[in-house]
């Protein structure tokens, strides 16, 4: 994590940082406008990725080496005020993505999307023009058996270093995306590399968020679950109980 950057509420053996969300997007736009040596790789867990962590630990070390650790999931918001270091609100990964892509659109500072679907290209670019006006934006859709250190994985990286971006947003979902952004962070060119699943389709409203009220009482699981029922039960019903099993566990 970058020292000194903002204080660390430890949970479930994770280090989250104390962080509002403004101060969570000013800090990483700076870091993506100005970068130097190492780009800082951002994870932001949620209440699946806790529960799945804590179920492979050889993955959970690879996942702790990430600069940034942002709680993406209200839950965890909650747990943190048994902590005696509650954090102050969520800084979702969703969010960020929106943040990053109009601030770096207003400073003319390069942006690099791996995700999306192999032939979507077009489709992807003519929304972020019409979205984001200005924003210098370059994309690369792998293929769905993307291997984070294979082929692919290493066409990326040449893709990623050829561009130089200030900030890369990987859209490849939870473990490829992290596997890809920390096990080659040493071998990347670029600012700030966000680990942000569907942010993108979020942002550019290819998927429709929860109502803000819903965001903020954290009930976005709730309409997310009835949007897609079939592909998300498992990860808010089945998951969501092992969390609160590592609550109890816990405290």
């Amino acid at each position: 994590m970058k020292t000194g950057d903002f204080p660390i509420c430890r949970m479930f053996g994770i280090d989250i940082c104390v962080a509002s969300f403004d101060q969570a997007a000013q800090r990483l736009m700076q870091l993506a406008a100005s970068p130097a040596g190492k780009p800082a790789i951002v994870v932001t867990p949620n209440v699946d990725h806790v529960v799945r962590l804590d179920a492979d630990p050889q993955f959970r070390q690879l996942y702790v080496q990430a600069d940034f650790i942002f709680a993406d999931g209200m839950p965890l918001v909650w747990a943190s005020r048994l902590t005696g270091q509650p954090l102050p609100e969520r800084v979702t990964g969703a969010d960020l993505f929106v943040a990053l892509a109009r601030a770096c659109a207003a400073q003319q500072v390069p942006v690099y999307v791996i995700g999306g679907m192999p032939g979507q290209e077009q489709a992807l670019h003519a929304a972020f023009a019409r979205i984001y006006p200005g924003l210098q934006v370059e994309l690369f859709c792998p293929s769905m058996q993307f291997d984070p250190l294979g082929a692919e994985g290493l066409e990326a990286l040449q893709r990623v270093n050829q561009a130089r971006p200030g900030v890369v947003f990987v859209c490849l979902g939870m473990p490829k995306q992290e596997r890809w952004a920390i096990g080659l962070r040493d071998q990347l060119q670029a600012g700030v590399v966000m680990c942000v699943g569907a942010a993108m389709e979020f942002a550019l409203g290819f998927k429709v968020r929860a109502p803000r009220w819903m965001q903020k009482c954290g009930l976005e699981w709730t309409w997310r679950l009835a949007s897609e029922p079939r592909r998300l039960w498992r990860r808010y019903i089945v998951q969501g109980a092992r969390f609160a099993g590592l609550l109890r566990r816990k405290w």
